[in-house]
């Protein structure tokens, strides 16, 4: 019989503890911040219909990226390579009974079917946090505000990061004035959405604009001084948030942004990439015949995140969620370690009780390989006296305690 390969689905992770525990605090971490703002949590199912990402979503998505099935009833379905088209969905579903503005935010995984690398998964957990109902600036303003404030949590500096705006209306005044058709418009953004990663940019603009491209890339590159623009950044300048600067090529690749867009760079060499990104689309639930509610958010993912925390050293240290190890000496102890244990937990101390009666030294050294701070051996002696030996592994500090001291003797060095 042939052995079955230990090795995970490419572009997918599996999450031992000590991955998990990061994890953990990357998702944490950023909920709390959400919620800090007064934001409130949904989720829905993985699976939604095709078509719901056909008419809006980037196209390179829907048709390379996407893992898109029949089901046995013959529907089309996949799983969701993105947030925002189901949240849009869902707040038309009941946009007679909401009470707007919404502030919403999700922490679900996502599939996209791309090449894995640095930065890029096929699995991945996205932050996405949205404002439903709310037209101007403000919102604007307060949705770039979380997104600084979420590097901030995790203890990033300004100089970390870099908040780069652009504004989708400014490219269709510029259109304007040069004459673009509507027809050439979607493919000139596809490709100002790509300018930073070909070399053929000007070549590629030449074909689709024909004489129009030299005034064309003109009007761009003296985009940055719009009024648009330069007053979103003086208002996030009062906000304190200095990091920000106007870049015209920022477009953002999904064709339901209406407006302001942004992303978020991390300014480490060795991870000079985007972290997070998003804007304003205020016409994205007409699809589903309701009225336009005019919308702002933005996504970060796990992946990106992790890469910046550990660009900058700011990946936490391991912490076992287990406060004691109970070692026990021999078969005759287990009974009462067992009750030791329970009494502990009770009072809110985590406990795991080592039933291979190996040598003292032997469960210590394990204790200590998985970072549980604290030890306790269990013996005859224990069992006579009602005392046992606590070991802090830090500090080799030992005390001698009744069952009933231990859970204020570990509290306090919690403290």
């Amino acid at each position: 019989m042939s052995k079955i390969s230990t090795d995970s689905y490419k572009g997918v992770r599996d999450f031992y503890p000590r991955d998990k525990f990061v994890h953990d605090y990357i998702v944490n971490t950023l909920s709390q911040t959400c919620e800090s703002f007064g934001y409130e949590a949904y989720d829905a199912s993985i699976l939604d219909p095709a078509e719901l990402y056909r008419t809006k979503t980037n196209d390179e998505i829907v048709n390379d990226q996407t893992y898109t099935f029949e089901d046995r009833g013959g529907r089309e379905v996949t799983l969701r390579p993105e947030m925002t088209p189901t949240v849009a969905r869902m707040v038309a579903a009941r946009s007679r009974e909401l009470g707007f503005p919404l502030r919403w935010y999700s922490m679900p995984n996502c599939f996209r079917y791309e090449r894995a690398q640095r930065g890029r998964l096929r699995e991945f957990w996205q932050l996405n946090a949205d404002i439903f109902g709310v037209a101007g600036i403000d919102a604007d303003v307060e949705i770039i505000a979380l997104a600084h404030r979420l590097m901030t949590a995790f203890g990033a500096k300004e100089s970390h990061f870099e908040i780069r705006i652009n504004d989708r209306r400014v490219f269709e005044q510029i259109f304007d004035e040069v004459g673009i058709d509507t027809g050439t418009r979607k493919s000139i953004m596809s490709l100002l959405d790509r300018r930073a990663k070909i070399d053929t940019f000007d070549s590629e603009l030449g074909e689709l604009a024909g004489d129009k491209a030299k005034k064309l890339t003109q009007l761009l590159d003296s985009a940055a001084t719009n009024p648009l623009l330069e007053d979103l950044r003086s208002r996030l300048a009062t906000r304190g948030i200095t990091n920000v600067v106007i870049d015209t090529s920022i477009v953002r690749g999904f064709d339901y942004y209406t407006g302001m867009v942004f992303e978020v760079f991390d300014t480490a060499k060795e991870n000079a990439r985007s972290i997070s990104g998003g804007g304003r689309y205020d016409h994205l639930l007409e699809m589903f015949g309701v009225d336009s509610i005019p919308t702002v958010g933005f996504a970060t993912g796990d992946v990106t995140m992790r890469d910046f925390l550990e660009a900058h050293n700011l990946l936490p240290e391991y912490v076992s969620p287990t406060d004691l190890m109970i070692c026990v000496l021999d078969k005759d102890t287990t009974s009462f370690a067992n009750e030791v244990a329970q009494k502990l937990r009770d009072q809110d101390i985590n406990v795991a009780v080592n039933y291979s009666y190996k040598k003292a030294g032997d469960q210590i050294k394990l204790a200590d390989k998985k970072n549980i701070p604290f030890v306790a051996c269990v013996g005859a002696q224990e069992i006579e006296s009602g005392k046992l030996a606590v070991k802090h592994l830090a500090s080799r500090e030992e005390k001698e305690l009744s069952v009933d001291e231990i859970a204020d003797h570990i509290f306090t060095h919690e403290l």
